[in-house]
């Protein structure tokens, strides 16, 4: 293989969002086409890469940056298969998040910037990807940091655009700094900062402190995969552009962390405490996050969560030893994830608002967007995980994958011995994931029948209140970017369809063991009858139940009030929250009382308030009280002292000849009275 072609697929979009700067503000024209083909160009580069490798091979190589006194830092690249197939999904979704973004910030006066941004973005992820050397990868890792604080704040003038995009980059950054120390560790113990070598060490035993090193790397993780305790960034984090919102949560930055553990994986099977950690992580994380999308009155907010608990998934299963399962549902999320974002901005475009109470007041919404209607609705199956599309068979595949280890026969797929994975993670992922399966099908149907399918009667009824979006949700108004008047243009609607296609048959890759799984580690990803039919199962209780309760909250919403005459208003976006809820919601139903918790995350942002911002702030103004009153007080001090002294000696200095000699003379006498004595 030509390494020209794999060094090319980061660089690429590198330029693009060098020269998009550049010339974007002088030249608007040239824009959109330096923001789409350098990344079109990088997406077809990294297939050709990924066909040339083929399956069961891998490419090693690296030049040597800079001697360190220690380990050496080297230019790498590292690509098997796993490396290919994640580098065509951020190729894929990153060109259909450029191509949908001329249009749905047509009108953005800021559109080079985030444009480059988004390249930027892209060629970042590309090089985490691609990098044999974590150092390498770490710079990939924090271009990704830097660029999402930019992107989730490109609409700064807002307040809420402002404070997601800082807490986006502290909450990561809290992660990163003790992934930082693992990975320093984890260098010194194998000697190398080179991935082949990092896994030979760990292969051979020789990493002196496993334990350490993989709690120390699954904080970083934890920060940049969203995963519980540090997944309050995420849903915050809507308050960007809905194409952003794709990129981050289906092909760069969430996935980042989820690729290192697979990469990393020979690591963390030296260590079973991390690998229950890591369970634990995702199981918390799972159901937690799915019973918050169930809550939620924001569109895009109910797809954050969503990630979140897909996420866990993927951490999941790599708890259970399976890296292979984790990639797979890696890759189908990504697809139908960035469809689900993608369609959102769509539908947010013809209603006009984010919010799902209020689309539900809009009367054949579904005909406006047919387009998104009916790839929304292939997205959100494949993500329930029904057969025969692909969420199916890797959520299946995860399902598989913590029923082996429970049962002491984890799928490392020659990557350690099956007891390295304590059976404990096993039944933590199997159980946490399986309860995940039924709220996942409860919050994405309540979703689609509260935006599309609420009877005539119910939207009029509802539209009478004049209520804009309920008053105690959570919301993160986005500026709109087109008119709600307009069609949408081809280049929001051809994506979609584009998206639909893995969405729908990405899944069947993973049946024969010449396929997918030869790409991979060469295991198995077929489901397994047991926990195919559990899942399905759970996944279809779901879906009856979140339907039986919005027919039963319509049918009393229908019979409790009169029917107004006046229907079709389109909500306005902003404004102040209403009072009026809608009761037509089943999500309330089938929570009872822990409705308002997990509407407002179950209280881990304040808490997190109480326990680390209030204290942080104490200490802040503690520090401004002594540097203002105490330090100040000295400079100051020291300051006045100098000046009264010069006063007093200026007070000496009157001019007078007869004055100064007299001085003089006293102080001569003086000495000599002084001297003889």
């Amino acid at each position: 293989m030509n390494l020209a072609l794999p060094v090319l697929v980061p660089v690429l979009p590198a330029l693009g969002a060098a020269a998009t700067l550049a010339v974007g503000k002088k030249a608007p024209g040239l824009a959109r086409p330096l923001a789409i083909v350098p990344v079109a160009v990088s997406a077809v580069l990294a297939l050709v890469v990924a066909l040339q490798l083929g399956t069961g091979q891998a490419l090693d190589a690296a030049t040597r940056l800079t001697p360190t006194g220690g380990p050496d830092i080297a230019l790498g690249l590292h690509l098997d298969g796993f490396s290919s197939l994640i580098s065509v999904l951020v190729g894929l979704v990153a060109t259909c998040v450029q191509v949908y973004s001329t249009a749905y910030l047509k009108e953005d006066p800021r559109y080079p910037s985030y444009a480059a941004l988004v390249s930027l973005f892209t060629a970042a992820m590309f090089l985490v990807v691609y990098s044999g050397d974590l150092i390498v990868l770490l710079v990939g890792w924090e271009v990704m940091g830097i660029c999402s604080y930019f992107l989730i704040g490109h609409h700064w003038e807002t307040e809420d655009a402002r404070s997601a995009s800082l807490k986006a980059f502290l909450v990561t950054k809290l992660g990163d700094v003790p992934f930082l120390f693992g990975i320093f560790l984890l260098g010194a113990d194998a000697g190398s900062f080179r991935v082949p070598d990092v896994l030979a060490a760990a292969g051979d035993g020789r990493l002196g402190h496993p334990t350490l090193i993989a709690l120390l790397l699954l904080a970083g993780v934890a920060g940049k995969s969203a995963q519980f305790p540090l997944h309050t960034w995420l849903p915050d984090a809507m308050a960007g552009p809905t194409p952003v919102s794709a990129l981050i949560h289906a092909a760069t930055m969430v996935a980042a962390g989820i690729y290192l553990v697979a990469r990393l994986l020979p690591v963390f099977l030296l260590s079973g405490a991390a690998l229950v950690v890591l369970a634990v992580m995702a199981a918390v994380t799972m159901i937690g996050s799915a019973l918050c999308a169930l809550a939620q009155d924001d569109l895009k907010r109910v797809l954050a969560y969503s990630t979140v608990g897909q996420l866990g998934y993927m951490a999941g299963a790599l708890a259970a030893g399976d890296r292979e399962a984790a990639v797979f549902h890696l890759v189908s999320h990504g697809a139908f994830k960035a469809l689900l974002f993608l369609a959102a901005g769509v539908v947010i475009h013809a209603a006009h608002t984010n919010s799902i109470s209020a689309m539900s007041r809009i009367p054949g919404l579904r005909k406006r967007v047919p387009d998104a209607y009916w790839t929304m609705g292939i997205a959100l199956v494949a993500l329930v995980g029904l057969p025969p599309f692909s969420g199916f068979f890797s959520k299946e595949a995860v399902l598989t994958a913590a029923e082996h280890a429970a049962n002491g026969e984890a799928l490392t797929n020659g990557l350690g011995p099956a007891s390295a994975v304590p059976e404990a993670a096993g039944w933590i992922v199997l159980i946490s994931a399986a309860l995940t399966a039924l709220l996942t099908a409860a919050y994405a149907t309540r979703l689609y029948l509260l935006a599309f399918h609420s009877p005539a009667t119910v939207a009029a009824t509802a539209a009478a209140s004049g209520a804009e979006h309920e008053a105690d949700a959570p919301y993160s108004p986005e500026l709109d970017e087109a008119d709600p008047a307009t069609a949408e243009p081809a280049a929001m609607r051809w994506p979609l369809w584009v998206l639909a296609i893995p969405t729908m048959g990405f899944g069947i890759a993973g049946l024969r063991s010449d396929w997918l799984p030869a790409l991979l580690d060469g295991g198995s990803l077929r489901p397994s009858a047991v926990t195919a039919v559990i899942g399905t199962g759970l996944a279809v209780i779901g879906v009856l139940a979140a339907y039986g309760a919005w027919r039963s909250a319509t049918a009393r919403l229908t019979a409790g009030r009169p029917v107004p005459a006046g229907t079709g208003r389109v909500p306005e976006q902003a404004g102040a929250p209403a009072a009026e809820v809608i009761v037509a919601d089943p999500g309330r139903t089938l929570l009872g009382p822990l409705f308002g918790p997990a509407r407002h995350g179950f209280g881990v942002d304040r808490l997190y308030h109480v326990l680390f911002v209030r204290p942080v702030a104490a200490a802040a103004r503690l520090v401004r009280f002594l540097d203002r009153e105490v330090v100040e007080t000295y400079v100051r001090g020291s300051g006045a002292g100098a000046n009264l002294l010069g006063r007093a000696v200026r007070l000496a200095q009157t001019g007078n000849a007869q004055t100064y000699l007299s001085a003089l003379l006293a102080g001569v006498v003086l000495l000599a009275v002084l001297v003889a004595v």
